[in-house]
């Protein structure tokens, strides 16, 4: 489940929003209200239960030929053992919006956001088995009895990430 082009994604559990208005998240590292929205790149990102604590890396241009056999394929998301029944059971939709609404968020770009309140260019489509999308795009799905030691080595790499959900994880055994 990607966007077309011109157009970005916001993925929610809940099929009733019909108008996103701008907002502080309670997680926000900026005072400032926004519609959150993510593009073509970033949609796998959410392609989890929105509380899932997720680790995500990938191979960049720039990473090491060490980090590229450490790692074995290009992009990896890992989730503890804990959040796969979730996995398997959750109804995630994707709200379909027009990009020109939004603008860039972050360097390099990891989200899009707007300012003013945006409807969705439709109803909310099921975004259907998050396993199978994975497969689908080639994206290894690692399942851990804890993130962290893998987050560690990923944060000290060459290699690109991202963490979401963090908070949610198990705690640290280091």
């Amino acid at each position: 489940m990607r966007p077309a082009q011109g157009e970005v994604l916001h993925f929610s559990e809940d099929p009733t929003i019909t108008r996103f208005e701008p907002h502080v998240a309670a997680t926000a590292r900026q005072p400032e209200a926004y519609v959150w929205a993510v593009d073509y790149a970033r949609s796998p990102d959410y392609w989890f239960p929105r509380q899932c604590p997720r680790a995500l890396t990938w191979v960049e241009p720039t990473t090491s030929a060490e980090d590229r056999a450490w790692l074995g394929v290009e992009r990896v998301h890992a989730i503890e053992f804990g959040w796969l029944r979730r996995m398997q059971t959750a109804r995630l939709y994707a709200y379909r919006f027009d990009a020109r609404a939004f603008r860039p968020f972050g360097e390099p770009t990891n989200a899009h956001v707007a300012t003013e309140p945006v409807e969705p260019l439709g109803a909310p489509e099921a975004v259907g088995d998050l396993l199978a999308l994975h497969e689908d795009a080639g994206i290894e799905l690692r399942l851990m009895a804890n993130l962290w030691p893998f987050w560690r080595r990923v944060v000290a790499s060459t290699l690109g990430f991202s963490g979401i959900r963090l908070r949610n994880a198990l705690p640290d055994p280091a």
